[in-house]
C-alpha cells in the first residue's frame, strides 16, 4: 500500500502546482484586461488561450453586474477551495496509507 501512499503524496503536489498556476494566469487575464494590450503579443496570446476555457463557462452562465465580468474572481474561490480542500485530503489519505 505504501507505493498507493507515495502516488497520492505526488498527485497532491501536483494538484497544487496546478491550481497555483490556474490562479497565476487567471489574475494575470484580468490585469491585461485592464491595460488592453497588443492582442497579437505571443505571451497574451498564452494567457487567452490558458484561461479562456476556465472563464468562458462561467461568463456563459453567470450575467454580468455593472458590465464588471466576475468570472476571474469565481474561478479564483473555486481555485482555492479546490486547494484548501483537496490537497490536504489527498495528503491526510496518503498519510493514512503509509503509516
Amino acid at each position: 500500500m505504501f507505493l498507493l501512499g507515495y502516488f497520492l503524496q505526488a498527485l497532491a503536489g501536483l494538484v497544487h502546482v496546478l491550481l497555483s498556476a490556474v490562479i497565476i494566469v487567471v489574475i494575470a487575464r484580468a490585469v491585461l484586461s485592464w491595460v488592453s494590450p497588443d492582442p497579437y503579443n505571443p505571451i497574451v496570446r498564452v494567457i487567452v488561450q490558458l484561461s479562456e476555457p476556465l472563464l468562458f463557462p462561467i461568463r456563459r452562465r453567470m450575467p454580468a453586474f455593472g458590465g464588471m465580468d466576475l468570472s476571474p474572481m469565481l474561478v479564483i474561490f473555486a481555485a482555492y477551495f479546490l486547494d484548501d480542500f483537496l490537497v490536504p485530503s489527498l495528503q491526510r489519505i496518503a498519510l493514512n496509507l503509509l503509516g
